[in-house]
C-alpha cells in the first residue's frame, strides 16, 4: 500500500514557474521525491522516465520520434541519461516561445551543471531544486516538538520514503541508498578512481560535519592528494549531499579563517555514516552540538530552495577564536546572525558572540540576532538577541 502524498513547499513555486517559462527543471539528490511531486501536482502532464532502458535508447537514438509521441505538456524524468534531447526540445520550444510550461525535466544536480542545459535552453528554462523533507513537511506526516523533530531528523532522516514508512529499516535503507548513489551517479558520471577511498572520504566528512573543511588532513588520512579530495568534495557538493558554508570576511580582513565549513543536507545520512543509532548517543555524545548545528543549516538551505533562491549564508571565525555560527545576507543588505545551541535552557551568556557582532563588528548593518535551540518558545534573551525556535529561525531568513 502506497503512503499518502505529502504536499511539498515548492509546489506553489513550481506552478508559478510553469506560467513563466516554456521549460522547468526540478533537480535534487536521489529519493527526494521529484517524480512523486510532479506526478501528483501536475495531473495534466504526460509522464515518461528515462530509467526505462527502452525509452532511454529511443530518446538517445531517435529524439525527434521520441518527442513526437507526446504532446508538449510532458514530464521527462531522469533527463540526464539523454542530454542531447535538449537541442530538440529547444527546437520545439522555439516554434512557440509564448507557450509556457511545455516541458518539465527532472534529474540529478549534475545535469544542470553541464554547459549543455545553460547554453541550449538559456532564457527558456527555470531551475528549481528539491531536497529531502523539510521540518515543515515532516510535520505534515508526524507533528512533534522541536526536540523530537531534531532526533527524528538525525536517527530516521528526512528522505520521504523513510519519513512516511515507519516499517523501513533505516540502516538498510541508507546502505542501499549509498550503494546506488556510488554505483549509478558517481561511477557512471565521474572518473573518481577508488570507490572505497571515495566512500571513506564521505565517512570522514560526516565525522567532521559542522567543522572547518581541512583538505590536507583528509588527504593525509585517506592517502590521496589534496587535489583529489578537493575534486571529490566538489562532486559531493554538486550532488547536493553536502553543503559548504563560506566564511564571512567583510570588515574583518586577514584575521578570519578562510576555509568553508562542511554540512550534510541530510543529518540522517551523516549519522548513518558515523554509526550513530541511539538517542542517548545523539543527545549526549561528542557530536551532539555539531549535529544540531548541521540540522539547523540543512533546514535553512532547504528553506531557500523551496523559495527558489540560492542560499546566501556564511559564518564568521577569527584566528583569535571569535565565532558566529551563521550569518544570512538579506536582499536589503542587512545581516541576520544566529547561533545554534543544543539546549532547552538558553542562557544570556550564550548571546555574547551575537551581541559583539551586532554592536561592534557590524554596528548599524545587522539586524537583531537569534539564538536557536531545541525549545519551541521564542522569547527575548538580551537587548539585541532573541531566543528562537527552529520554525521562527526559518521565518527570519
Amino acid at each position: 500500500m502506497n503512503s499518502p502524498y505529502i504536499n511539498r513547499e515548492i509546489e506553489g513555486l513550481l506552478k508559478t514557474a510553469l506560467q513563466e517559462a516554456p521549460v522547468v527543471a526540478v533537480t535534487g539528490p536521489r529519493q527526494t521525491g521529484k517524480s512523486t511531486l510532479l506526478r501528483e501536482s501536475l495531473p495534466g502532464y504526460a509522464y515518461v522516465t528515462l530509467d526505462d532502458p527502452l525509452l532511454r535508447q529511443q530518446a538517445i537514438e531517435d529524439p525527434l520520434f521520441f518527442l513526437g509521441q507526446f504532446e508538449s505538456k510532458l514530464i521527462i524524468d531522469e533527463f540526464q541519461y539523454a542530454p542531447d534531447l535538449l537541442h530538440y526540445i529547444k527546437i520545439r520550444v522555439d516554434e512557440n516561445r509564448r507557450k509556457k510550461g511545455q516541458y518539465v525535466l527532472t534529474g540529478s544536480q549534475q545535469f544542470v551543471s553541464t554547459k549543455g542545459i545553460s547554453e541550449s535552453l538559456a532564457g527558456r528554462i527555470i531551475l528549481l531544486e528539491l531536497g529531502a523533507f523539510s521540518c515543515k513537511e515532516r510535520a505534515r506526516v508526524n507533528p512533534v516538538d522541536s526536540k523530537t523533530d531534531f532526533i527524528q531528523a538525525c536517527l530516521r532522516g528526512s528522505f520521504p520514503e523513510l519519513v512516511t514508512d515507519p516499517a523501513l529499516n533505516t540502516q538498510r535503507w541508507y546502505g542501499g541508498y549509498l550503494q546506488t548513489y556510488l554505483e549509478r551517479d558517481i561511477r557512471t558520471l565521474y572518473d573518481i578512481g577508488s570507490l572505497r577511498e571515495f566512500e571513506r572520504t564521505l565517512q570522514l566528512l560526516a565525522a567532521r560535519c559542522s567543522q572547518t573543511l581541512n583538505l590536507s588532513t583528509i588527504a593525509r588520512d585517506i592517502g590521496v592528494s589534496v587535489n583529489t579530495i578537493k575534486r571529490w568534495v566538489s562532486i559531493l557538493e554538486a550532488c547536493r549531499l553536502i553543503y559548504l558554508l563560506p566564511p564571512y570576511f567583510k570588515n574583518i580582513g586577514s584575521r578570519i579563517v578562510k576555509s568553508p565549513k562542511v554540512y550534510f543536507l541530510d543529518a540522517g545520512l551523516a549519522c548513518y555514516l558515523t554509526g550513530l543509532e541511539s538517542e542517548a548517543h545523539l543527545l549526549n555524545g561528542p557530536m551532539a552540538g555539531a549535529l544540531f548545528e548541521n540540522y539547523c543549516i540543512q533546514e535553512a538551505v532547504k528553506h531557500s530552495f523551496a523559495q527558489g533562491k540560492q542560499p546566501r549564508f556564511c559564518y564568521l571565525r577569527t584566528q583569535n577564536g571569535f565565532e558566529v555560527d551563521f550569518i544570512a545576507m538579506r536582499p536589503d543588505g542587512k545581516l541576520f546572525p544566529a547561533e545554534f545551541k543544543l539546549s532547552q535552557t538558553p542562557k544570556t551568556k550564550m548571546a555574547a558572540p551575537l551581541e559583539r557582532f551586532i554592536t561592534q563588528l557590524e554596528q548599524g548593518n545587522s539586524e537583531n540576532g537569534g539564538l536557536v535551540s531545541i525549545t519551541d518558545q521564542s522569547i527575548p534573551l538580551t537587548r539585541n538577541v532573541t531566543h528562537l525556535s527552529i520554525a521562527d529561525f526559518l521565518n527570519r531568513l
